[in-house]
């Protein structure tokens, strides 16, 4: 008798799904033919993944003197390319204290533009980049702490999306 019932609960779960099954399909093969989806090329796949040669000169320098009447100290930003089209290696130096780090722009489909540009406060670095439409777009700032540390904060974030048009 258990196995019976087994039987019957298995018999009814493949029936109820090829059921369903069936009557999604029939409702996606009757929904209206005439509007069709549009993928359009998307404009961060016309740039290439990887640079044919990287440049071995910084594509970007800050460089503010240091206060110290005893040394001759700055505090330095440099951009430098990567293999990666869209990925830079950022080197920093304040004083004798000395950093790198990643820094990653988002692909809108034209070939990456990084600029830096004085902060607003002493020791300090905007990192961005000019987008389209020549609009200086501020990504991250880097900046000293007290003379003691530096630091890269993120300011913005920049995302690419991509959709489908009904037609």
């Amino acid at each position: 008798m258990k196995n019976y019932c087994l039987l019957i609960a298995f018999i009814s779960a493949l029936f109820g799904s090829g059921c369903r099954s069936a009557s999604r399909q029939n409702a996606e093969n009757n929904s209206d033919s005439t509007k069709q989806k549009t993928a359009y090329a998307l404009p961060s796949n016309k740039i290439p993944e990887y640079r044919k040669e990287v440049k071995k000169e910084p594509v970007a320098v800050y460089k503010e003197k240091v206060d110290d009447p005893l040394n001759d100290w700055y505090f330095h930003v440099r951009l430098y390319e990567t293999p990666k089209t869209f990925h830079y290696l950022v080197k920093l130096q304040f004083e004798e204290m000395r950093g790198e780090d990643t820094l990653i722009l988002p692909n809108f489909g034209t070939e990456p533009r990084p600029v830096l540009q004085k902060g607003k406060d002493k020791y300090t670095c905007i990192i961005g980049f000019f987008d389209k439409n020549d609009s200086f777009r501020e990504y991250k700032m880097v900046s000293v702490k007290e003379g003691r540390e530096m630091k890269l904060s993120t300011l913005h974030h920049y995302a690419v999306d991509t959709y489908l048009e009904e037609r």
